[in-house]
C-alpha cells in the first residue's frame, strides 16, 4: 500500500480538477447517493450533480436538512445515520424501489473531534472512527451488489489529513488514513467487475465539521481548549468547496478516472501534501536492507510521472 508515495507524485503531472462534461452527463440520468449531504462538501456535490441531470439520493439526519434537500430538482431526499444499519437497510430498500438501480456512491458523511491525544476521550475516538471509517465500509457492503450491475463508481471523501497530520487531529487523521487504505484495497478487489474506486482529497474549504465538534465536545472540553477550537471552529471565510464537487463529477462521469483527486484552493496546501509524501517515501527507504539510491528513486518518480495524464494547463 505504501507504494501509493510514488504514486501520488504523479499529482505533479496531473491536470487539475474541474467539471467534467462529458456525453455520459447528457444521457439516461443515472442515480447516485451521497451521504452527509446535508451542509458543506456533501450539500455541494448533491446541487451540483442535480442540476447536470444526475439523480441523487441524498441523505442527512436532521429532518430540516432532509427537507431542504427534498425540495431540490432530480433529489430524493432519505434519512440516514451512517453508524446505524436499520437506517442502511432502510436506504437500500428505498433505492431498489425506485427501481433505477445506482451507479455511484458517494462516502462524505464525516466527522471530527480536535485535542492533543491525552485530553480526548476514547468515546469521541470511536465515533469519529465509526463515523469516517466505518461507515463507508457499511454503506459499500450494503450498495456494492446495485452498483456492480451498472459497471459503477464509488467515491470517498478522503482529505489530504490522509497524507498528513496534526497534533489536534489525531482520530481525524487516522480515519482519513484509512479511507486511503480502502479505496485502494476495493479498487484492487474490484478489478475487472467495471466499478472504478476513487478518493478524493479536498484541503481546507469552508464546511460545518469545526462547529458540530464544538457542539458536540463543548467548548469548556479539555480537549477543545487544548485546540483553541472555538476560535477556528468557524469556517465560513473559507473557499466554497465548489471545485471538490467538480472533482466528484470528474470521477463519476470521467472514462478513465483518476485514483486521486487532490482537490485543494491554494498552492501552500499542495505544496506541503506532495513534500509530506515525499518525505515519507524517503522515510521508508532509508536504512533498510534494499534501500534504493537516489539514481534509482527519481528513475521510479520518472517512470510514475510518464503514466500520469498530461497537463492541460
Amino acid at each position: 500500500m505504501r507504494l501509493f508515495l510514488i504514486g501520488c507524485l504523479t499529482f505533479l503531472a496531473a491536470a487539475a480538477p474541474g467539471p467534467a462534461r462529458t456525453s455520459e452527463s447528457t444521457a439516461a440520468p443515472r442515480a447516485v447517493l451521497v451521504t452527509g449531504a446535508s451542509t458543506g462538501i456533501g450539500r455541494k456535490v448533491t446541487e451540483r450533480l442535480s442540476a447536470d441531470g444526475y439523480f441523487v439520493y441524498a441523505t442527512a439526519r436532521k429532518p430540516e436538512d432532509l427537507k431542504s434537500l427534498g425540495a431540490l430538482k432530480n433529489v430524493q431526499a432519505l434519512s440516514l445515520d451512517v453508524t446505524h444499519p436499520e437506517d442502511i437497510a432502510a436506504v437500500v430498500a428505498a433505492v431498489t424501489k425506485a427501481g433505477r438501480g445506482l451507479y455511484g456512491l458517494v462516502n462524505n458523511a464525516g466527522i471530527a473531534t480536535v485535542g492533543p491525544l491525552t485530553d480526548m476521550k476514547m468515546e469521541e475516538y470511536e465515533l469519529v472512527m465509526n463515523v469516517n471509517a466505518a461507515g463507508p465500509v457499511r454503506m459499500i457492503k450494503a450498495l456494492e451488489p446495485l452498483i456492480i450491475e451498472q459497471k459503477g463508481r464509488i467515491i470517498n471523501i478522503g482529505s489530504i489529513s490522509g497524507v498528513l497530520a496534526s497534533p489536534n487531529l489525531v482520530a481525524y487523521s487516522m480515519s482519513k488514513h484509512a479511507i486511503e487504505a480502502l479505496t485502494d484495497s476495493l479498487a484492487a478487489q474490484l478489478e475487472g467487475t467495471g466499478v472504478r474506486v476513487s478518493v478524493v482529497e479536498p484541503g481546507n474549504y469552508n464546511s460545518e465539521i469545526g462547529k458540530s465538534a464544538l457542539s458536540r465536545m463543548g467548548a469548556d472540553s479539555p480537549a477543545a481548549r487544548a485546540a483553541n477550537l472555538t476560535a477556528s471552529a468557524d469556517r465560513s471565510n473559507y473557499k466554497e468547496p465548489d471545485e471538490v464537487a467538480a472533482a466528484v463529477e470528474q470521477a463519476l462521469s470521467e472514462a478513465d478516472p483518476k485514483r486521486r483527486y487532490m482537490v485543494v484552493p491554494n498552492q501552500q496546501e499542495a505544496e506541503r501534501t506532495i513534500r509530506k509524501q515525499i518525505e515519507q517515501l524517503v522515510q521508508l527507504n532509508e536504512g533498510q536492507p534494499y534501500t534504493y539510491d537516489r539514481t534509482a528513486l527519481l528513475k521510479m518518480v520518472d517512470e510514475a510521472v510518464s503514466k500520469a495524464r498530461p497537463q492541460t494547463h
